[in-house]
Parts: structure tokens; C-alpha cells; sequence
């Protein structure tokens, strides 16, 4: 059998302080061409030293209500990847709701 391989391709372009001023993505078996992106947020677990590693980027014109709304998302995502990966059902229903608060806090429009 052969090793599939999926390649994701991440291209951020920096203004002359090195802030991201634009961010394409590919995913070429998810159908995403150099998609553009406002922010990201990437995460991997080094298993060796037990710890996450991050890349969280936004571009400076990157609107702050658009960035609560995509905080918002993310955490509502992660409680939900939480979920399939643990099956622990209490502590999902925990995410959840501090989920709905952070969004009423913030003034978060569900749509």
C-alpha cells in the first residue's frame, strides 16, 4: 500500500516591520486554492516534550469585530474537536457554555 501524502501550503506576505500584511492558503485535496485569509491560528503537539506549539497571525487590516467573531468560531470548533476526540461529554458541555458566554460578553450576533 502507498503512503498518501496531503500537503497544506501556508504563504504570509510581511510588510517591511515583518507584520503580516496578506495570508493565502492551499489545500489542494480540500479544494482550496490560494484561498486569502484575514488570520490564522495553527497548532501541533510535540509528543516528545509534551507541549503545543503555535502560530497565531492576523493581517494589520484585520477588522477586531472580525477577530472576536473568529475567536468565537475557534472556540466553538475546539469544543467540538474536544468532544470526538474524548467523548467526555461534561467537560464538552463546559466549552460549550463558556462558548455562549464569551459570545454574549463580546456582543456576538449568532447567525
Amino acid at each position: 500500500m502507498a503512503n498518501l501524502k496531503s500537503k497544506i501550503t501556508l504563504n504570509v506576505e510581511l510588510d517591511e516591520n515583518r507584520v503580516p500584511e496578506k495570508i493565502n492558503w492551499t489545500a489542494q485535496d480540500g479544494g482550496i486554492t490560494n484561498a486569502e485569509a484575514k488570520a490564522m491560528m495553527l497548532s501541533v503537539w510535540d509528543s516528545e516534550a509534551q507541549e503545543s506549539l503555535r502560530i497565531d497571525l492576523w493581517t494589520k487590516d484585520m477588522p477586531v469585530d472580525e477577530m472576536k467573531v473568529f475567536f468565537h468560531q475557534t472556540l466553538v470548533a475546539m469544543s467540538s474537536t474536544f468532544n470526538r476526540a474524548t467523548q467526555d461529554e461534561k467537560m464538552t458541555a463546559t466549552m460549550k457554555d463558556f462558548c455562549d458566554y464569551f459570545a454574549e460578553k463580546l456582543e456576538i450576533n449568532k447567525k
